[in-house]
Order: structure tokens, then sequence, then C-alpha cells
């Protein structure tokens, strides 16, 4: 019978894919659980299962005391030195039970049963999430199972996957049987067992698939630095290449365009720019609004700690630069990292030309000197708008302007309202001679 037991419990370990020894512990907690009566109803007794005959044995363990008050837990310190010469008092000894296990009744053999089932699945269950946790970020392979509003259920080996509507390229549909590759976005334990997630819109699946169909990849000879979606529409990915003669826009083109062709029916037709990182900030943002041409890039580092990129672009680029509803941009600016904000050249010199307009006029208000023109510039109070609307006690704060600082606010909104009302009065119609009817001296 312990020989079968063993080959029941090598053969449930082969067909569940679960540690012997797990399956041991479970046996040996479900006999402790159903053979209560036989074995007492004390926390300081255990059952072991010989691994190798499957023999039963049952142990307690008592602590050696000089005087025994319950001898269910505890033992006479002479009684324990002759099963151990090295017994001292205080220390808890693990006993042999000689009295062998009662024969189990029906409901007790139905509730080692129930442990045993319940172990098995809850070694399954450790065993699947310890399998795909370790696949997070990893490009999977399943089948469709079925569909559930509208989130898609994937069977992936043995375990399910769900795929929600929000991880799905729009316009995607799926059938039961269908095959499909997601990204393992997320796996976390669940009351049900372990919850995976799926997704075919993150960037990661993008770059996953990119190291699988281009070897130079897989080699470590180019390098994906960085990667941004619209899932369905467009993407960019920047590489770059760690030597100088593998040309790394190319390695990810491919012959033809194969290798990218190849991506892009994976993601339904979706449009893939391949740009080239450079370390150098100015240079990658240049890059990123890709086919766009700029003229210039200018990167602050920002005060509340992420990067600007001011781009000034010539007029004829900028609605290329921004792309078709700000998607240019702002793929861009996922790429990047940074806030970006894009400029015709016309634009700035509109602003340069009003700036220079502003300073002429405010250098012209009573009590303005060059000395407080600076200061006040250097407030970031350089033009009437600024002025006009500062707070009085931040002008006053300004130096050289003092108790004037009242004064020259007024004049600043005076300049205001009188720019104001220029610009809301309609121009003069042009003078039209009256036509002199015919024969009229």
């Amino acid at each position: 019978m312990n020989r079968e037991l063993i080959m029941v419990i090598e053969q449930l370990g082969r067909e569940k894919g679960i540690d012997k020894e797990v399956l041991f512990e479970a046996l040996e907690s479900a006999l402790l659980s159903a053979s209560r009566k036989s074995v007492g109803q004390a926390d300081n007794v255990r059952i072991h299962i010989d691994r190798r005959t499957g023999e039963f044995r049952v142990y307690h363990r008592k602590k050696v005391v000089e005087e025994v008050t319950d001898p269910e837990t505890e033992i006479g310190l002479a009684e324990a030195q002759t099963l151990n010469p090295e017994a001292e008092l205080g220390v808890e000894l693990e006993l042999l039970q000689e009295k062998p296990l009662q024969d189990l009744g029906r409901i007790a053999a139905q509730t080692a049963k129930q442990v045993i089932l319940q172990k098995v699945r809850d070694a399954e269950r450790e065993g699947i999430y310890s399998e795909f946790a370790g696949k997070e970020g990893q490009i999977v392979r399943g089948v469709v199972h079925r569909i559930e509003k509208r989130n898609v259920i994937v069977e992936i080996g043995k375990a399910e996957a769900v795929m929600p509507e929000r991880e799905q390229v729009p316009g995607e549909r799926f059938g039961p049987g269908d095959r499909v590759r997601a990204y393992v976005l997320e796996v976390r334990r669940a009351i049900k067992g372990p919850q995976i997630t799926l997704s075919r819109t993150h960037p990661g699946y993008l770059v996953r698939l990119f190291e699988t169909e281009i070897p130079e990849i897989q080699e470590g000879i180019v390098v994906v630095k960085a990667a941004a979606r619209e899932a369905g529409e467009r993407a960019k990915v920047a590489v770059a290449s760690t030597k100088r003669d593998v040309d790394p826009i190319g390695a990810c083109v491919g012959l033809r365009g194969t290798r990218i062709q190849v991506i892009s029916r994976e993601l339904r037709g979706e449009k893939i720019d391949i740009i080239e990182w450079s370390p150098d900030a100015a240079t990658f943002v240049a890059r990123a609004l890709s086919p766009a041409k700029v003229s210039s890039v200018t990167i602050d580092d920002g005060a509340e700690g992420q990067p600007a990129a001011l781009v000034l672009v010539p007029d004829n680029q900028l609605s290329l630069a921004i792309g078709k509803k700000g998607q240019n941009a702002r793929l861009a600016a996922k790429l990047t990292g940074m806030r970006i904000d894009i400029k015709s050249e016309s634009e700035i010199e509109s602003e340069r030309a009003a700036a220079e307009q502003g300073r002429a006029a405010l250098g012209g208000f009573p009590g303005v000197t060059a000395e407080v023109l600076g200061a006040l510039e250097a407030a970031g109070l350089g033009s009437p708008e600024a002025v006009a609307a500062a707070d009085p006690e931040r002008l006053r704060e300004v130096q050289g302007l003092g108790d004037g600082a009242g004064e020259l606010q007024a004049a600043a909104q005076a300049w205001m309202a009188a720019r104001e009302q220029a610009e809301t009065v309609p121009d003069e119609p042009p003078a039209v001679e009256a036509e002199r009817p015919p024969g009229a001296a």
C-alpha cells in the first residue's frame, strides 16, 4: 500500500507539474487533519511520511519539565534523559508515537481528500504564477478561448489570460480559436488564481517585436533606446548602433523594407517611424519630429524637473511638425520624455517684434530709467502687459522704483487700454466718389 502511495504521488506530480515534496506535505497535513481522534487535537503533533518507503510516523513535541502537569505537551526530566541523554529542562523534544494510526473513517478520508485537492490546486496556481511572473514584459502566443464583454480571454499553456478592450488595437476583432501574440503586461495573485493581463497596444510590445524580427537587435549590435505608440495609427522608435559601421535605421528597415513591413503587418498596418537616437537632447528632439525639418531646438531643464524643448521650424514645416491632430508632436514628446513647444519662424519674429515694441513703450513711461528698465526685465516684468498685471508689492520691490510703482502700473494699464481700443476700432472705409449722371456738367 505504501509503495502504491509513492507511485501515485510521483504520477500526480508529473501530470500536474508539481514538486513531489509539495504533495507529500499536503498528504501529511491531510492525514493529520483526518486522524485527530487517534493522535489528539494538540498543535504539537505532526505526521511524517518516509519519502522512500511510504511509512507513516507520528511525532509529539513535548517540553522537558521537572513536574509534569499536562502529559500531552510535557515530559519529565528523568524520562526525557532516558530517551535522549542530552535532554535539559526547558528544551522541546520530538518523540515518536509507537501506536500506529487507526484506520480512517469515511468522513475523515473525505476530509483528507479535500485537503489534498486544495493543496494541489494551490500548488498549481503558485506554479502558474511563478512561470508567468518571469514572463512580464515578454511576448507570449495563445489561442482565443472566448470573448467576455469585449475582453478577450486567451489560453496560454495551462493558464488563461485576459486582454482588456483598452489593451486591444482599435479595429482588431478576435473570435474563438484565433491565434494571437501579445505582451504580458502584468501578472498578479488573485483569489481564483494568478491574473495575467495581456496587451497589444503597449510600446513594450513594439520593442519586443523589433527584438524578435531584427537579428542585429538580438545580437546587441543595434539597441532600441525608446518607443512611443498611438496603437493602430502611428509609432516612433529610437534606435542606436553599438558599431560605427552599422546603420541602425537600415538594419531595422531591412532590404526594401521587408523587416519593418513584417512588424507593421503584425500591428494591423501601424505606420512606424524609425529615427536614430542621439545623446544630445536637442538633436534627439529634432530627429523625433521627423519628417519635419527643424531650424533650431532650445532645451530648458524646467523648474518642475521635466525638461522642455522650444522647437523653431520654417513656416511651411509647422503643420508637418505638429502632425494630424497633434499626433507627430505628441509621439515626439513621449519618445523624448520632454515637453515640446513648436513655433514657426514668423511666429517667433512676431513675438520678438512685439517684445521690442513693449520694451520701447515701457522705457518711455515716467520714472523708468535704463537702470529701472533693466531691473524690471530681470524680475520678469519687461513689458507693459507684465507690469499692468503685476502684484503692487512685487513692483515696489524692484530696485530703483520704490514709491513710483503705483504711477508706473497706472501708466501701463492706460497704455494697455489705449491699445485695446485701437485694435477694436474698425478702419474707416475709403471715400468713393459718387458717379455723375449722364449729361451732368
